[in-house]
């Protein structure tokens, strides 16, 4: 159980953007007007029927692109496809110059190419009219970040000039692909939109970090940290000069660690979308965070690998602004068991509702909230006299963890659920699971259940008043989810959680005066036959904030009342359901980005990117039937704030 769990969730993450074969267009980074790989294409006659081909390729510094031989298990390795028929591959190619290195995230022996790429393969032609040899090259490339790349070649077998045909868009994709793109009026409102605010995932990333404070791989190194500082430094000035700077870093290392991903933001606004409501990686969360559970419940220990820290430690001790650099690292490393499950926690919650900002702005709150006892405490050091003794409260808080854990796993499995339409965790199971779990845990609180680091034996007096007082609101939680199993009370408070009321064994009867489409065109076309005005509302079967608006903010009787003037069309970008064959086709992006769109997802997330220049949910437009702006679109809004947008979007309506 000592292998790294933070090696194991980004091996996992980046693995799954490989075997998904996410591909990011012929010319990735736009932004850089750069492409790491120049292709040039040569040939060989070796006799009246036999030819040998030499793709060769130039890779920009400090990239690297895998080989045809790459092992499973390890990045995707490069496939050369050739669509030229009557010809016959004469053996393997053959590569010159590869590259070997053990990839420690993997765990396999690599191959790839720097500098150059050199490849030939011998060909014989089977039909004597074969001119041209063509085809099409896929490969993977990295530096900082991996990317898919796909290159046309052709060979000329006559001398004659041999063109690469541009990748050829059918003219049913052209037609439907069309279809997309909406003749919008009032389009200057988009680039109004209030965004939600980021104040509450920096703030909820804050609260994460204080829980960590809590644990034992963090309480214990807050007096010792501080003690080092005041007593090493010559003047209180300097300790407290590099108790601020240690702060700083921690800081840092924690919002460092979300720039990766602003890279895959930058790419395609999707991917992260498509990556945080990614069927298989849900089960996967779900795994690692049922694995993180019961490490807190005592049942094993996860560390990162011993070196890791015994490095950073060493290097602290070169002292200056190097050393303390080190130092925070060294915290991070160090208190991964108990920071890992937050922070993956963080990472899942950021992706699905807003992207790398979002992730960033979360990062920044932990590592804040983690980093500013270091630094009250320097400043005021008498105050380390009131801090509690490490002891067994500290078990508790990980146990508590662990349930809290368990918990945020059957989320992750909700996800999944959702997405394919399984239905094995529909409401009742999901809150019913939920009551055992919070049952379980009242139990263990009031000293009815132990786990195997626990201490003695105690009586139920004998524990102290703040674990009994947890214990108390555990088990009315657990009442309050029995009452809502039971249909007694809505689960308000718990929004967004459960499955919706409508993912169910008895679902609640939908209001019959709502009129509600899955579907845009047909939704409005109902509208243009009635002259009433639509709104769009982009959601997805795993979004969060999506349930919490409509089981908060659409229940509200005004709002309901407003709602039944427009039709409602919802779009759920994360539909996992294949379109049927005739409907699915080629897009081509404004960057030459090519999507083939095969999911009712994959349909209704273009559909949003090309119009709104947004992919996150949830996300509300209201449209006349001559699809003319009647608002500044709105995202995860208050009651009032959404009352009032509907209001002025029937009064534009009506002017």
């Amino acid at each position: 159980m000592k292998k790294s769990s933070f090696v194991l969730f980004f091996s996992i993450l980046w693995s799954f953007m490989a075997k998904a074969q996410i591909s990011f267009g012929s010319k990735p980074f736009e932004q850089r007007d750069e492409n790491p790989v120049q292709w040039s294409f040569s040939q060989e006659r070796l006799s009246d029927t036999e030819y040998l081909l030499t793709f060769s390729g130039k890779i920009a510094p400090k990239w690297h692109v895998y080989s045809q031989k790459n092992p499973e298990g390890g990045a995707l390795p490069m496939v050369i496809t050739y669509t030229t028929q009557g010809i016959e591959l004469m053996g393997e190619s053959q590569e010159e110059g590869l590259q070997k290195a053990f990839n420690d995230v993997f765990g396999v022996n690599e191959l790839f190419f720097e500098k150059n790429i050199k490849i030939t393969q011998k060909v014989k032609l089977t039909d004597p009219n074969v001119k041209y040899i063509k085809g099409e090259i896929f490969c993977q490339a990295c530096i900082d970040v991996c990317i898919n790349l796909k290159e046309d070649f052709a060979f000329s077998l006559d001398g004659s000039v041999a063109q690469v045909e541009e990748k050829h868009i059918d003219a049913r994709s052209q037609d439907l692909a069309k279809n997309l793109e909406l003749p919008l009026k009032n389009k200057e409102l988009i680039e109004e939109t209030k965004k939600e605010s980021n104040w509450t995932v920096f703030i909820l990333g804050f609260l994460g970090g204080f829980i960590a404070l809590l644990t034992p791989c963090v309480f214990p190194m807050i007096p010792l940290t501080v003690s080092f500082f005041t007593k090493q430094s010559k003047t209180r000035r300097k300790g407290i000069f590099n108790a601020f700077l240690y702060g700083l870093f921690i800081l840092l290392i924690y919002v460092l660690l979300s720039i990766p991903f602003h890279f895959l933001d930058n790419i395609d606004p999707e991917i992260l979308n498509t990556i945080s409501t990614n069927v298989w990686l849900n089960v996967i969360f779900f795994v690692i965070f049922v694995f993180f559970a019961f490490s807190f419940f005592g049942f094993y220990e996860i560390t990162l690998p011993a070196s890791w820290g015994n490095k950073m430690d060493n290097a602290s001790n070169i002292g200056g602004i190097i050393g303390i650099f080190f130092m925070a690292l060294t915290l991070a490393i160090v208190s991964f068991s108990c920071t890992g499950p937050i922070l993956g926690s963080l990472l899942a919650g950021s992706l699905s509702s807003g992207g790398a900002t979002q992730l960033t702005l979360g990062m920044a709150g932990f590592g804040l909230s983690l980093a500013l006892p270091f630094v009250l405490f320097a400043l005021f050091p008498s105050w380390l006299n009131s801090l509690p003794k490490s002891g067994g409260w500290m078990t508790t808080a990980k146990v508590f963890l662990g349930f809290l854990e368990l918990a945020f796993a059957l989320k992750f499995l909700s996800n999944a659920d959702l997405v394919e339409h399984w239905g094995l965790l529909k409401r009742e199971i999901f809150v019913g699971l939920w009551f055992i779990l919070f049952a379980l845990l009242t139990l263990y609180l009031f000293g009815f259940i132990r786990f195997p680091h626990d201490g003695p034996k105690k009586s139920l007096l004998q524990y102290s008043k703040g674990r009994l007082f947890i214990g108390v609101l555990s088990g009315l939680f657990s009442i309050y989810l029995l009452l809502g199993l039971f249909g007694k009370n809505s689960l308000r408070i718990l929004s967004g959680f459960p499955p919706p009321e409508s993912y169910a064994f008895f679902p609640k009867e939908q209001s019959s005066g709502q009129i509600i489409f899955k579907d845009y065109y047909q939704g409005m076309a109902y509208a243009k036959e009635h002259n009433m005005p639509v709104m769009l509302d982009f959601t997805g079967w795993a979004c969060v904030n999506c349930r919490k608006m409509e089981e908060h903010v659409w229940t509200d009787s005004q709002v309901k009342q407003l709602m039944q003037q427009y039709v409602l069309i919802s779009l759920y970008v994360d539909d996992k359901e294949e379109l049927p064959k005739e409907q699915q086709f080629d897009f081509k992006h404004r960057n030459g980005r090519v999507e083939y769109i095969k999911t009712i997802g994959d349909k209704w997330a273009t559909f949003q990117e090309v119009n709104f220049s947004t992919a996150s949910q949830p996300y509300y437009v209201l449209l006349s039937p001559n699809t003319e702006l009647l608002s500044t679109p709105v995202q995860y809004v208050d009651t009032e704030t959404y009352k009032e947008w509907l209001e002025k979007g029937i009064k534009s309506m009506v002017n």
